[in-house]
């Protein structure tokens, strides 16, 4: 069964979300704040961890950071009162995986919590299977038993975070950020650019179709 830690110091939010998780057949722990919360990672295997970022004694960031710079590469969705770039990049940068603002959304919050697990285990594994095409996260290759393609890097990272999310719109800025970087000097057209490129080499393959999604941005479809 899959373990996820709720780290929040608000009792109350804390309760919701730990029984709507429980509901959904997730073993759930809680912790008041960061310090508890490595307390509870010294014996306990995590499997997610879900933490504000405004807590007494050791905040949501200082957390994430310290996990990640103790190796721990466990999902982290933070929630956060603000809905600001910077502090979204200041989140990104110390290594949390996903965001979402307050108030709550606990049907949302079930849905990212189940994307997140999916990836967790997706890159674990460092393969990605789709009907009869997998792609290969350390070789950069995708392949069915008709062909195999080595892709640039920027290309496979981009192919592989569109079909590791299925049907989900990402924007052209969400894109560069992750897979180029948050410090990137490149521009947007850049993801336009590989998206073609994607699809010229790519168009044998009939299990999934890169989507525009005219002013928002990219999805992958799955065809199978």
């Amino acid at each position: 069964m899959v373990t996820i830690l709720v780290v929040e110091d608000d009792k109350n939010l804390q309760k919701l979300m730990m029984a709507v998780l429980n509901q959904n057949r997730y073993n759930v722990l809680g912790a008041k704040d960061g310090i508890h919360a490595l307390e509870i990672l010294e014996t306990t295997h995590i499997d997610l961890i879900i933490c504000d970022i405004m807590m007494p004694n050791m905040d949501g960031y200082t957390l994430t950071d310290t996990l990640r710079k103790s190796n721990y590469n466990l999902p982290i969705l933070m929630i956060t009162a603000k809905e600001t770039l910077e502090d979204k990049k200041r989140g990104f940068l110390v290594g949390t995986d996903d965001y979402m603002v307050k108030p709550i959304d606990m049907d949302e919050m079930l849905l990212r919590v189940a994307a997140l697990l999916r990836r967790s285990r997706i890159m674990n594994e460092h393969k990605l299977t789709i009907g009869e095409v997998v792609l290969e996260y350390d070789t950069l290759t995708i392949y069915n038993k008709e062909e195999t393609i080595v892709l640039p890097k920027k290309e496979f990272y981009l192919l592989f975070k569109l079909l590791s999310y299925p049907r989900k719109i990402f924007t052209r800025q969400q894109l560069m950020d992750e897979i180029w970087g948050l410090e990137a000097e490149t521009d947007e057209r850049t993801v336009d650019v590989h998206i073609k490129r994607l699809r010229e080499k790519l168009s044998s393959f009939a299990e999934f179709e890169i989507v525009t999604v005219r002013g928002l941005g990219y999805k992958a479809e799955i065809r199978i």
